[in-house]
């Protein structure tokens, strides 16, 4: 078994290497698909949030790296890691992964195809891992000022959505489970960009705050109270997402300066801030 599992550690190794060549940041996973590195801090009385910053090993898909030298020395510090995870979001690729589900008893494909057809749009051809259960983890791109939160099951039932500090399996990782594998004729595609359609609904606003529809009078002043009640973390997709709002009831124009001068307030830059009203236009089919 000992041998066995060295063999499985040399494997992911190989693999993740392989996938950081490719721009894709990684760490060692253990069989249970957990980060294989246990937290630094695990047993501080009252750790202080920490996102690697103390400069050890353990922090998850923080300690996420394409750099060949950093990745060896986490193998090296998990000899017991069998796979790897690769972290979502970051760049080049800013990564999402659809993860189609089998074992919740719903057939979560069938789920992303309804998706499809009620808001029109198709899936390209795309990187596709199959794990060991039969499921499927669909890998696509966002752009990059475009914050995709993690969830499961909000989009269907089946259906979870693994992006900014979430990771997928990497594929050729061992798990208790089996191994996760590229699909035939994905391993060497680029992974495709998420339509538009479907990034829109992978953004819901939050809960917690129902911005008031905008009027022509009022010039969408629940969108710009929306951003300036961001925080630090959902500044950019709080921004993108009342853009988007404003572009498809037709007062985008109106109202990039006010949404940039609330950006501003929130502390992005005004670069930023163009950049993030520019991305939504042009999602929405708007010249910006």
């Amino acid at each position: 078994m000992a041998t066995t599992d060295r063999q499985a550690t040399t494997l992911a190794l190989a693999h993740a290497l392989s996938a950081a060549e490719r721009g894709l940041a990684v760490i060692p996973l253990s069989r249970t698909k957990l980060p294989a590195l246990r937290s630094p801090h695990r047993d501080d009385p009252d750790p202080a949030p920490c996102h690697g910053e103390c400069g050890r090993f353990g922090h998850g898909v923080y300690d996420a790296s394409t750099d060949p030298v950093r990745i060896r020395e986490l193998f090296a510090a998990a000899p017991w890691a069998t796979g790897y995870g690769i972290a979502c979001g970051l760049p080049p690729h800013h990564l999402i992964g659809i993860d189609l589900d089998t074992k919740s008893g719903t057939d979560s494909s069938a789920a992303l195809r309804e998706l499809a057809l009620r808001h029109l749009f198709t899936i390209p051809p795309t990187v596709v891992v199959l794990t060991p259960s039969g499921g499927r983890h669909l890998w696509l791109t966002g752009p990059p000022e475009v914050v995709v939160p993690n969830s499961a099951g909000r989009l269907a039932p089946g259906i979870d959505i693994r992006g900014a500090g979430g990771y997928l399996v990497g594929p050729g990782s061992r798990t208790d489970h089996g191994v996760y594998s590229t699909a035939p004729g994905t391993a060497h595609i680029v992974p495709a960009r998420c339509p538009r359609a479907l990034l829109r609904l992978l953004l819901p606003p939050p809960r917690t705050h129902h911005p008031a529809p905008p009027s022509a009078d009022g010039h969408g002043q629940g969108l710009v109270q929306f951003v300036l009640a961001a925080h630090e973390g959902q500044r950019n997709t709080r921004l993108f997402w009342a853009a988007c709002r404003a572009y498809e009831d037709g007062i985008g124009p109106a109202l990039v300066d006010p949404l940039v001068e609330a950006a501003l307030n929130t502390g992005l830059t005004e670069r930023e801030a163009r950049a993030t009203i520019a991305s939504a236009a042009r999602m929405t089919g708007h010249q910006p």
